[in-house]
């Protein structure tokens, strides 16, 4: 669908905000805590970023963009190229990264821009009146997006780790204070996530979720394998460098992707034969274990062949 960008805010360095608002006679689908979109920037462009807006209102979406300098071309495209005003094209509201809302408390933990998905969540969670708490670790407190949006709760914990004196975020403090049946949340660096699956692998099933906003990907490239597409009934060769997305688009498979890094689950498809070589970071131990769904962007085959249903 399309939306027009209302408004820019700097929020902190390299750090911006957008106002996306419907088109004159259109209204915005509603969308739950923890909820992204997926941004069509450019042709072969696309990336995911979380609804940072109260989920009760309707009338815009807010996102927020971190410039990274290492940035393959998403965050560079938005933070250089949009201008308000103008007409963008997005998707309706996704969510890989719910908000369990009958929790008996909440312990939400941001890592930088990792921030975001959590302001849904706690504007929710307060509506509800249910328990929660923040913790929130940035570098330093000019790279520090929407502290002024959290630091007034009590129960929120701002620290800097960059800084002469700063204090690292203590995981396992957090989590072990928490209640065995609280569930926690972690967005955050691909080093944090990693280390909060660790501290709370004894938790219940279930009870700790993570979203990853980028991840250090291993993208299978070997090649050497081929697709059969049982609805559209092409047979794709994956040659050697090429990822299986690469040749997906270049056999005018029309396939939706956005974050290229298996963390957003945009190009889920669903495998009919066929081991897959999993390399995201989206399915759990479980799917992966089952086989019975790849993502494309990244992942490559085990077997000669895989069969998907596309």
């Amino acid at each position: 669908m399309r939306v027009k960008l209302r408004n820019i805010r700097w929020e902190a360095e390299g750090i911006n905000s957008y106002i996306l608002e419907p088109l004159p006679g259109e209204k915005l689908p509603a969308f739950t805590a923890g909820a992204h979109i997926d941004l069509q920037l450019a042709p072969g462009l696309a990336r995911s970023y979380s609804l940072v807006n109260d989920p009760a209102i309707h009338s815009y979406y807010e996102i927020a963009v971190h410039h990274t300098i290492d940035s393959r071309g998403g965050s560079r495209h938005i933070h250089e190229k949009w201008r308000v005003g103008e007409i963008l094209e997005i998707s309706e509201p996704k969510n890989n990264f719910p908000l369990e809302e009958s929790a008996s408390h909440t312990v939400l933990i941001g890592g930088g821009i990792g921030i975001t998905p959590m302001l849904s969540m706690i504007s929710r969670l307060e509506a509800l009146g249910r328990s929660w708490e923040l913790h929130y670790v940035a570098a330093v407190p000019e790279r520090a997006a929407y502290v002024d949006r959290v630091e007034n709760f009590p129960q929120a914990q701002i620290v800097f780790d960059g800084i002469p004196g700063g204090q690292r975020l203590d995981l396992r403090t957090i989590c072990d204070a928490a209640p065995a049946d609280a569930h926690l949340y972690c967005c955050g660096p691909s080093g944090m996530l990693d280390a909060f699956v660790a501290v709370n692998a004894a938790r219940p099933k279930g009870h700790a979720h993570i979203e990853y906003f980028s991840a250090d990907t291993e993208v299978a490239a070997d090649g050497g394998y081929t697709l059969e597409l049982t609805k559209s009934g092409k047979t794709i060769m994956v040659e050697e460098g090429e990822t299986m997305l690469d040749a997906l688009l270049g056999a005018g498979v029309d396939i939706g992707f956005a974050c290229a890094e298996g963390v957003c689950g945009t190009c889920q498809v669903k495998v009919l034969e066929g081991i897959p070589d999993h390399r995201d970071h989206f399915l759990t131990d479980e799917e992966k274990a089952a086989n019975t769904s790849i993502m494309v962007c990244c992942s490559g085959s085990k077997t000669p062949t895989l069969v998907l249903d596309i």
